[in-house]
């Protein structure tokens, strides 16, 4: 019977976490494999409440409590790490605590990699809940990676992964940073499903337009050198074009370019792969949620 672990973020959303786990509990009834979740706490502020948990089909609930907050991609890139290092596991699947990577698709991650055993599955987005101006900007930072990186990425941490992908990944600084970014540069041997976005069980998106701009330039940061290579031939070519008509209008785009690079390599400081080695040493315990026998 295969191992799967369920590993999911969380900071002050513990409502939604509860929601979510009585979920999946519905959602694996049929599954035949031994199901297990792992929630990263991110120094929550906010104390757990207590809740009755009545589990059917999912093994074990643990929650790995951090000493300092480190962020959604760091809490992954920790779990991942932990997993690999400290647990059996044959796959783990990666999903948000709120809601918005929705249970209903589990089965479906399940289902596929049934049949490609070997192969890391993305949810990739075919429709989003966010309102329309937030659409149109994940949009655009979907092109902008695609432009400067050669990659459209359509998926983001909602996925699930063989044990060898982990592996590999967790050797890798830029996971540290992007898990997306990182899934695409480094895993190639993937297969998707398609997902919908679905909508926060309590409260509004915490995603900013500030969250998704950070978001974009951790992704296209993984591709560094792509960014580079493709920013010089650019400049080259638009020099050329308008060297007979120099002026501050037709040298914006210049400097535009250049502030963009600047802080795409600034965003690539994020990737850090000592901290990664080290990212154990900021568990401060090791709580079991619930530990239940399948009935």
């Amino acid at each position: 019977m295969k191992r799967f672990v369920i590993l999911i973020p969380l900071y002050n959303d513990w409502k939604s976490v509860f929601e979510l786990l009585k979920n999946i509990d519905l959602q694996i009834a049929e599954w035949n494999a031994n199901v297990s979740v792992l929630i990263v706490n991110d120094a929550s502020t906010e104390k757990k409440p207590k809740t009755e948990l009545n589990f059917k089909n999912i093994k074990s609930a643990r929650i790995i409590n951090m000493k300092n907050n480190q962020g959604h991609a760091r809490c992954y890139a920790t779990g991942l790490k932990f997993l690999t290092e400290k647990e059996d596991f044959d796959y783990v699947i990666l999903m948000d605590g709120d809601g918005e990577d929705r249970p209903e698709e589990l089965s479906l991650l399940f289902k596929k990699s049934s049949n490609y055993p070997q192969k890391t599955v993305t949810a990739n987005r075919i429709e989003r809940s966010e309102g329309p101006l937030f659409k149109l900007m994940y949009e655009c930072h979907k092109i902008l990676t695609y432009v400067f990186t050669g990659h459209l990425i359509k998926f983001g941490n909602y996925s699930c992964l063989p044990k060898k992908a982990v592996v590999k990944l967790i050797k890798e600084a830029c996971i540290w940073s992007s898990f997306s970014g990182s899934v695409s540069k480094i895993i190639h041997d993937r297969v998707l499903i398609s997902s919908i976005r679905g909508r926060r069980y309590f409260g509004p998106s915490r995603m900013s337009f500030f969250d998704l701009l950070i978001h974009s330039f951790s992704i296209i940061a993984v591709f560094k050198g792509s960014v580079i290579a493709r920013t010089v031939l650019f400049l080259i070519f638009y020099l050329f074009f308008i060297s007979s008509n120099l002026s501050a209008i037709t040298f914006f785009p210049v400097l535009a370019i250049l502030l963009f690079l600047f802080l795409i390599i600034k965003t690539s400081s994020r990737e850090n792969i000592e901290q990664l080695n080290n990212s154990l040493e900021n568990i401060d315990s090791i709580q079991a949620l619930s530990d239940f026998n399948n009935r």
